[in-house]
């Protein structure tokens, strides 16, 4: 799996639809995996990271609405929600729970992948070819670096994919959790290990650290100044 490219979760029960568009998807470089139900969407978005979710209003069990809300509540990702056609209410009950888009059936995979680019282009706030500069250290996100007090440290992907999160939402505070699924680490311990490391690149001292700080019981959050 190439690092570098998107990857998208489409969500549908109709299994025409998934085949054709992780077909159509893949076609267009991007990452795709599938789900049938929201409880199968539940399990893959537990241990996988992704980019978008292209999510079915309409399934058995639990509907793309009740999932939207839930994936909202615990997960920064982009939604596009899949309704019928010619329901407007239908249409807005889905951005008023926080969905991104939405596109009614059918629809031309074109079209989809156009509002694909769209949200993407959106919310992709940070510049890779800029370096940003928190405290002292000047972080090379296109390099992986971190260059601090001349000397000039590498970061993983891992490090590099939660930094991006952070460098955009300054003064979030991430969970545990939320820094697991960004960078795709399971283990609480490994978790803190990595925010460690990362401190220790961007801290003049790591030990009482002004910038990448611990908020007790929450997680961690990002002060750029």
């Amino acid at each position: 799996m190439e690092n570098d490219k998107l990857h998208i979760l489409v969500v549908d029960d109709d299994d025409r639809i998934r085949s054709l568009l992780k077909d159509y998807l893949c076609g267009n470089d991007y990452i795709v995996s599938t789900a049938e139900n929201a409880e199968q969407a539940k399990i893959k978005l537990e241990y996988l990271k992704f980019d978008i979710i292209i999510l079915d209003v309409m399934m058995p069990g639990q509907d793309g609405y009740d999932l939207t809300k839930e994936i909202k509540k615990n997960i920064r990702v982009p939604i596009i929600l899949l309704t019928a056609k010619g329901e407007v209410e239908s249409r807005i009950k889905g951005l008023e729970l926080g969905a991104d888009d939405y596109l009614g059936k059918p629809f031309e995979p074109k079209e989809l992948l156009l509002r694909i680019k769209n949200i993407i282009k959106n919310t992709n706030k940070i510049d890779m070819n800029s370096k940003y500069l928190v405290g002292y250290a000047n972080i090379d996100l296109n390099k992986m670096t971190i260059s601090l007090k001349d000397k000039n440290k590498k970061i993983n992907r891992s490090e590099k994919k939660v930094l991006i999160e952070m460098l955009s939402n300054p003064g979030k505070t991430f969970s545990r959790e939320e820094i697991g699924k960004i960078s795709g680490i399971t283990q609480e311990r490994s978790i803190d290990v990595m925010i460690t490391r990362l401190r220790q690149k961007l801290e003049i001292d790591p030990k009482n650290p002004k910038y990448l700080q611990t908020i007790r019981g929450s997680g961690y959050v990002l002060w750029i100044q």
